[in-house]
């Protein structure tokens, strides 16, 4: 009698199920895994197969194709159903090459043809069990990264919120063109990059492009690419934006602001996913998912004939309207301890919190500037605080619209003393003041309020 060998050094026993209508094939195959040291079971049909599957978990199963019944490629799918992580090797007398074909299509692992030697069989197996393991490294792999490259939370409890994130939930899944509207400052690329981040497209890049602050013939490069020659300074080729975002998504920020030249182009590539590099002549294949993101009214732009209507339609194929942050002050305290919690780690500061006074300034503000506003005023309260809690003194002062305290050589001291100097040469003029500050007549009445400054009589 042999002596069990055991799996090699370094290699884990395996749970083996051996599948297979004849006798004779079941005690060899049962003897020569058990001598490698593997648990094996084995089964004479699908259904004893089945109900072997249910009670306890497999690694492997190798699985005879001609068996009456329930034949191996009916029990490989409903194997594979039950079992997503089972690694399946079809067995079969007869070479088949269609057979082979519907089993790999079915997502067996390999096929083998008996008879087979038993060395080219733990040769088999041993490549198998390396195969799992691979997968399983490559999946916890995407799990890290998909937990590094997460993109900021869509936070809200607000219904207008659930609603956003119920239309984010629904798109990602489709390759669908997606139009983000709302005001500046209410996060569009987040939504953006939440739709790019629970798409398939997920582990291919998301290529940003902000329309709005290129010129037209830097945006024609830096959206389409460029070859050597085609202007001066272009040395080399340059693949664009939509050549890089290959089989992942292009943000295209600020769409509305794109001139009618560029539209014409944008048009094109939408419709017949090819590009033609500025100074080239051959059609380039793309593959990619676009999100457009605006905060004008691209309807009444289309109306006014500053943009395209046929872009216009190939754009809103699926719209997410972004509610500003005056309409969910429900969320200000919730996105309010979000940007502490970041910013305070940012620093290196110990857990700080937000005053009760500080919540109730932050819920009464308007945000014109949304959430991007909000955000930037509590990194600046994190920035001037000097203790463990937030208070209304640590926010901007139009936030507040609180007096400021000033010491003795401060800014605000400072400020107060420049803006009151500013309104007695300009005669208390509130227009040409305002000019002067470089501020808006509001923030100026704002100013005039909280340091309490008086008109001379």
């Amino acid at each position: 009698m042999s002596t069990p060998r055991g799996p090699e050094p370094g290699r884990t026993a395996l749970r083996i199920l051996v599948v297979d209508d004849e006798a004779i094939v079941r005690d060899s195959l049962l003897a020569w895994f058990r001598q490698d040291g593997h648990q094996v079971e084995v089964a004479a049909s699908g259904k004893e197969a089945l109900h072997l599957a249910a009670a306890a978990r497999h690694d492997i199963a190798l699985l005879d194709i001609k068996m009456p019944g329930m034949d191996g490629l009916e029990l490989q799918q409903r194997l594979a159903a039950a079992c997503p992580d089972l690694t399946i090797v079809l067995m079969t007398a007869y070479a088949s090459v269609e057979s082979a074909v519907k089993a790999m299509k079915a997502g067996a692992y390999d096929y083998i043809i008996k008879p087979f030697d038993p060395d080219d069989l733990s040769a088999l197996i041993r490549r198998a069990a390396e195969h799992r393991s691979l997968r399983a490294e490559n999946l916890r792999l995407k799990r890290s990264l998909d937990e590094v490259a997460a993109p900021p939370p869509l936070l809200g409890t607000s219904a207008a919120m659930r609603r956003v994130l119920e239309l984010v939930h629904t798109v990602a899944a489709s390759d669908s063109t997606v139009l983000v509207t709302g005001e500046s400052g209410t996060g569009k690329e987040l939504v953006a990059r939440a739709i790019h981040a629970a798409s398939p497209r997920r582990y291919n890049p998301l290529v940003v492009v902000n329309c709005g602050a290129l010129s037209e013939g830097i945006l024609e490069s830096e959206l389409f690419g460029h070859e050597a020659g085609a202007f001066t300074g272009a040395r080399a080729r340059h693949k664009g934006k939509f050549e890089a975002a290959e089989g992942g998504t292009a943000f295209l920020d600020e769409i509305g602001e794109v001139s009618p030249k560029v539209q014409v182009e944008l048009l094109r590539v939408l419709e017949e996913k090819v590009v033609t590099r500025l100074g080239g002549t051959a059609p380039v294949p793309v593959d990619f998912r676009v999100v457009a993101a605006t905060n004008r009214n691209l309807q009444e732009a289309v109306r006014e004939g500053r943009f395209r209507e046929d872009l216009f339609w190939r754009l809103n194929v699926f719209t997410i309207e972004l509610p500003s942050l005056r309409e969910r002050p429900e969320d200000v305290p919730l996105l309010a301890e979000h940007f502490l919690s970041r910013f305070s780690q940012a620093m290196s500061r110990k857990a700080m919190a937000l005053s009760p006074a500080t919540l109730e300034a932050l819920r009464s503000y308007p945000w014109p500037g949304n959430v991007r506003e909000l955000q930037n005023a509590v990194e600046r309260a994190v920035v001037v605080s000097h203790g463990p809690v937030i208070e209304p003194d640590d926010l901007p002062l139009h936030v507040t619209g609180a007096p400021a305290r000033p010491g003795p050589g401060s800014l605000a001291l400072a400020e107060k003393a420049h803006v009151q100097s500013v309104l007695d040469a300009a005669g208390w003029n509130i227009s040409r003041a305002a000019r002067i500050l470089e501020v808006d007549r509001v923030t100026l009445y704002n100013k005039i309020k909280r340091y309490e400054l008086k008109k001379p009589s």
